[in-house]
């Protein structure tokens, strides 16, 4: 049966969840982005259809927002929900995703990441290329766990955060809202809320 897919955001992020969406079973991708010229083709594949305003005047079966900056990301998912389009999330087959895992709608899960079990995705949760999650873990809306990274179990991340790529927390953390977690860094202890930290141990800039 074909299933088609309006992507919102055509940038390279937008090209790794077109990828995803036809990795697993999306028969037909459309991008809206106005940053591109309607027709375009991104990457020899997917058309650019329109501007993102234009989206819900296409007759797709499911809307995705592909865009990494997390604000941004929100107002186009709450646009969609609004108009009560369909905002689906996302699993890359090459994924491995417990089935107990809890999923809010517009969350990606890229190729060769892990979600254990009892593990909780907020709406819009980016889960990149071989993140970590383990179990029991929360990703608040809008967080990005960026490619590498790894949560150890029990571990509770705010909304609107970016846990940098090769980073790692420690089991049983809490990580406020709007946290930004230097790439490499090693989180031992809690982070408030606003905070950057960097380094090993993990320390506010």
């Amino acid at each position: 049966m074909s299933r088609r897919l309006g992507i919102i955001g055509a940038g390279g992020h937008g090209k790794v969840v077109a990828d995803t969406a036809e990795r697993a079973g999306w028969s037909e991708v459309l991008f809206f982005d106005s940053r591109f010229v309607e027709g375009e083709v991104r990457h020899a594949h997917w058309p650019i259809i329109a501007a993102p305003e234009e989206s819900h005047r296409h007759d797709c079966d499911g809307y995705f927002v592909a865009i990494g900056h997390g604000p941004a990301r929100q107002l186009w998912c709450e646009w969609l929900l609004d108009r009560g389009l369909p905002l689906v999330s996302l699993v890359d087959p090459a994924a491995t995703v417990s089935q107990y895992t809890v999923f809010e709608p517009g969350v990606l899960v890229v190729a060769g990441a892990v979600v254990n079990v009892d593990c909780t995705l907020e709406r819009g949760v980016i889960v990149n290329t071989l993140a970590g999650i383990d179990h029991d873990c929360t990703v608040g809306a809008y967080s990005h766990i960026c490619p590498g990274s790894a949560l150890a179990g029990s571990v509770s991340v705010g909304e609107h955060c970016w846990v940098g790529i090769g980073s790692q927390v420690k089991q049983g953390i809490h990580i406020g809202r709007g946290v930004t977690v230097g790439a490499g860094a090693t989180v031992v202890s809690d982070v408030p809320d606003g905070l950057t930290v960097l380094g090993t141990p993990a320390r506010s800039k």
